[in-house]
């Protein structure tokens, strides 16, 4: 697997994209992998919130501290992004197809046990809020890692959010990945309230923290329904 990942990294390398360092040659071992997908980034703001908060500087924020407890976990973990860039070419007529096809390309690279794709809400209306996860309604993996996240999230976070998780089938990643993958939306950057706590470093940890004890029952639970699989977050 140590030398997909680096011809996926030289592959991405070669057309602009910057990948980050845990995209690298290891030794291998039989750790659980996650990948953490960081929505949107460079030419690609993402949502925007009514005083200028950028979905894609959150997004980094979030899934940086994401990664920091999956790995105190002994969870091997690469993201898609580890700086304001997009995993596109300069030079691409279309970037946001080719970062999306690019993320997806890396993420059947690595392989891992599942992907979470860290992002933020927006919509019309300004009352709307609330934590929500999505996943493709075809893998079944994918809906047992959302429901755990959003159960997580609400038991963690806000008690009082009333959301499911939902299945989707038009969002690219979801489709084009093997792999469980789940999109976390955070929360609504167009509530002014809930824009203010996605940038609030208190409530990021416990998103986070809500975030990631969903990823590791999931990840304990598959292995539970393997005789030959620990589970402690490693596999045997």
């Amino acid at each position: 697997m140590a030398v997909l990942i680096l011809l996926a990294a030289g592959i991405l390398g070669r057309q602009g994209a910057k990948l980050v360092s845990t995209v690298k040659q290891e030794p291998q071992d039989d750790r659980f992998q996650v990948v953490i997908d960081v929505g949107h980034g460079g030419v690609d703001s993402g949502k925007v919130s009514a005083d200028g908060i950028l979905e894609k500087d959150v997004n980094l924020v979030i899934a940086k501290k994401l990664k920091v407890l999956l790995e105190q976990e002994d969870v091997r973990v690469t993201m898609t992004r580890d700086s304001d860039t997009g995993l596109y070419r300069e030079g691409d007529s279309n970037k946001k197809v080719a970062d999306l096809q690019n993320r997806c390309a890396l993420i059947e690279t690595i392989d891992p046990d599942c992907t979470v794709s860290i992002h933020q809400n927006s919509f019309s209306s300004p009352e709307v809020k609330g934590a929500q996860v999505f996943y493709y309604g075809q893998s079944e993996g994918g809906k047992q890692l959302a429901k755990l996240i959003q159960a997580s999230l609400i038991r963690r976070v806000d008690p009082q959010n009333h959301r499911q998780a939902k299945a989707n089938e038009s969002y690219y990643l979801l489709k084009r990945t093997v792999s469980p993958t789940v999109i976390v939306e955070c929360g609504f950057l167009s509530h002014p309230a809930e824009a203010a706590l996605l940038t609030s470093d208190a409530y990021q940890d416990r998103l986070v923290w809500a975030i990631h004890m969903g990823v590791m029952e999931f990840l304990n639970g598959a292995s539970a329904e393997t005789p030959s699989e620990k589970t402690s977050g490693e596999k045997q």
